[in-house]
């Protein structure tokens, strides 16, 4: 719903600002009325709106959650908090964020819903797992696991970023070269090469390699807009559910890096749900809010189907592992769990060891990348060279 920003006075005829949600100004009208306010100016509050679609960092993020953790837990009001935290800052989004937030605070949303309204700022995982907190009385707790989880996910992706940046820029310079050397250099011998091809003597390779080389100088545009246009609809369709889902299932079926994404979103999960059982949250609530947390509708889904079965009066081990998402070791440690009644112990387990094996498998993963990168750019380099001198070789020999 958009923002409302609001001059109005009280029953003393005192004057009061602030914003409200409300899907209409007319609706804004009516909810200043119910507060037994008398509305002078109500318009569209851009400042708000500009504020709730501002992108802040994780890393950022993990430093304001940690920072607000402290605040709460040393007994500063969350108000009183969030000024504190908005005067500090020098991150230009940030302030606008916290701002919006204290804002919608004031006018007595809850700090969860206040962040759900800047969803590029704030992650769905931390969005319930605060509000969660609020209501199970663990908010500082809660915002610490945030501050923690987020940390430890910025720093794989940092780590990830720069084991796999090399590998990358090999391939895209070696892409490049190659793709220079086809469209520019190869040319030059096509006439040289057309004695052969009357004769029927050109090698098969030769005549492919020519024939790569004229597709490209002819079609290469055509085909870089259609590269383009085809990332350009990708994009877009991922922008629906549907989309979405799609792509998630896809990223699980992505050969060796499949795995590693249904690891580290099975471990997000347990990390989160284990949280929760342990400060209390009944386990349908805490399964509603951990679901989000594996950033994979496919999981997602599996994991509401299962709090269908909680709710009939089954255990949790069972329609997981009947959903065929999550591996067979965790869901046997989660039923061993259920009937010792640990589950919430078991379940933070459960996430550190998948954490640290997984993050082994991708090191090993991603440092296998750079040989196997060079390796293909070299057996490309060399079959475009065989496929020039074969016919040199060819026509000296007949001279």
């Amino acid at each position: 719903m958009p923002d409302f920003a609001y001059i109005a006075r009280d029953m003393s005829g005192q004057k009061i600002s602030g914003s409200l949600s409300a899907a209409t100004e007319r609706e804004a009208i009516s909810i200043l009325a119910g507060r037994s306010l008398f509305p002078v100016q109500v318009s569209a509050d851009r400042k708000a709106a500009v504020g709730s679609n501002l992108y802040v960092k994780g890393q950022v993020m993990a430093t304001a959650y940690g920072q607000l953790a402290a605040l709460l837990r040393s007994g500063v009001p969350l108000l009183r908090a969030l000024t504190v935290m908005r005067d500090q800052t020098s991150h230009k989004n940030l302030k606008a964020v916290i701002e919006d937030v204290q804002r919608r605070v004031e006018d007595g949303s809850s700090l969860g819903e206040a962040m759900a309204r800047s969803p590029r700022a704030f992650s769905e995982m931390a969005i319930n797992m605060v509000r969660a907190g609020a209501e199970g009385g663990f908010l500082e707790e809660a915002l610490e696991r945030v501050a923690s989880f987020t940390e430890s996910q910025e720093e794989l992706k940092g780590r990830t970023l720069g084991a796999v940046i090399y590998p990358v820029v090999i391939g895209i310079v070696g892409t490049a070269v190659v793709t220079v050397l086809i469209v520019f250099f190869v040319p030059k011998f096509a006439t040289m090469f057309d004695q052969l091809r009357q004769r029927g003597e050109l090698p098969w390779a030769t005549d492919v390699l020519l024939g790569i080389s004229d597709g490209l100088r002819r079609y290469g545009l055509f085909i870089l807009a259609a590269i383009v246009g085809a990332i350009y609809l990708v994009r877009r369709s991922m922008q629906s559910e549907e989309g979405r889902h799609r792509a998630d299932a896809f990223k699980l079926k992505i050969p060796m890096f499949g795995s590693i994404f249904q690891s580290f979103a099975v471990a997000r999960f347990c990390r989160v749900l284990g949280t929760l059982l342990h400060n209390g949250v009944p386990i349908l609530k805490a399964l509603e809010i951990s679901r989000e947390a594996t950033s994979n509708r496919v999981l997602s889904a599996a994991i509401a189907e299962a709090s269908t079965n909680i709710s009939a009066g089954q255990s949790l081990a069972g329609p997981l592992s009947a959903s065929g998402h999550f591996p067979k070791m965790v869901v046997e440690m989660i039923a061993v769990a259920e009937e010792s009644n640990t589950l919430d112990r078991v379940l933070v387990e459960i996430a550190d060891g998948l954490e640290r094996r997984t993050t082994r498998q991708l090191d090993l993963l991603v440092r296998m990348l750079e040989p196997i990168m060079l390796l293909l750019l070299a057996v490309v380099v060399l079959m475009v060279v065989v496929a020039l001198l074969v016919p040199v070789i060819k026509m000296s020999q007949t001279l």
